[in-house]
């Protein structure tokens, strides 16, 4: 059986209006990043919050605090977003690079992040049900001297890129910025579909295909994974797992309102990818497997 790798993305920026069931304090983050790893996910992704506003902060020692208390308890590859310029969800609508990524460098440098997110490009972040009511969304900012910083902090310090490729020519875009940076470790392709927002494809497999198509000529040695916002994935995911793809699941990813837990949603995943033919990757497995992914891209280049 394939090893599948499963992700938990915990809470989002959305604070508890958009979606009711996410966990905010440090203490609840770690609660539940604990109880997604021993239920199957190999890898946490998590926003930082301030208890007392409810909103995203990205003080670098909240995440120290958050990563280090799961990885106390159970070993997981566990990685902190960044501030989602432009939606004034995380403080300033506008932030120089090295704002926007002082957290990551921070921790970077003490050793305690694997991974980071890395955008490679900007796209309208808009509910269809908004649009239609003639009411507009936000501006999801990557500008090209945010991403070139972000990619810096990960090569300089071995950090991998998490890329989300919300629209297929951020696969293009990304591609190319990882052969730019000698150094840098192959970064990881999210897919991002949705139901609730009107950017990229919805989450069939017909869509999941045309991705596919494009990272192998861009990057054929990239990892990638099925992942989106407003979105329920559970149909898509024996496609991906018979393609030979990943999983991400979690309320930042869920349909904005709709109860459920973190939990429930990395079982009914374990599930459907054991059903389709793999099983859950350890956290041990997924960092030998993208440590075979950087040779093999190196391999390529050569």
């Amino acid at each position: 059986m394939r090893a599948v790798w499963l992700e938990a993305a915990l809470n989002g920026p959305w604070g508890r209006e958009r979606q009711p069931d996410i966990p905010i304090t440090v203490q609840e983050i770690v609660a539940d990043g604990v109880a997604c790893a021993r239920a199957g996910a190999a890898i946490i992704h998590l926003h930082a919050y301030d208890a007392a506003t409810g909103r995203q902060d990205d003080d670098w020692q909240l995440y120290a605090r958050i990563i280090d208390g799961i990885r106390a308890a159970c070993d997981a590859i566990v990685y902190p977003t960044i501030p989602i310029a432009g939606s004034g969800f995380a403080g300033a609508l506008t932030l120089t690079p090295q704002q926007r990524y002082a957290h990551l460098g921070e921790l970077a440098q003490r050793g305690l992040v694997e991974w980071a997110v890395v955008d490679p490009g900007s796209v309208n972040i808009a509910r269809l049900d908004a649009l239609a009511q003639r009411a507009s969304g936000f501006v999801y900012q990557n500008p090209d001297e945010h991403i070139l910083e972000g990619l810096r902090i990960c090569a300089e310090h071995r950090v991998r890129p998490s890329y989300a490729i919300y629209e297929p020519g951020f696969t293009r875009a990304g591609a190319a910025l990882a052969e730019a940076h000698p150094g840098l470790q192959q970064p990881i392709y999210r897919f991002m579909f949705s139901d609730q927002f009107a950017f990229g494809f919805p989450p069939r497999a017909t869509h999941l295909d045309a991705h596919l198509a494009l990272l192998r000529e861009t990057a054929p040695a990239a990892p990638w994974m099925i992942a989106g916002l407003g979105v329920d994935l559970r149909a898509l995911i024996p496609a991906a797992v018979e393609r030979g793809g990943h999983v991400r699941v979690g309320l930042e990813d869920w349909p904005l309102g709709a109860r459920t837990t973190n939990v429930a949603l990395v079982e009914d995943a374990a599930r459907l990818i054991a059903a389709a033919g793999g099983r859950l990757a350890t956290a041990s497995e997924v960092r030998a497997a993208c440590a075979a992914a950087d040779l093999a891209a190196a391999s390529s280049a050569a």
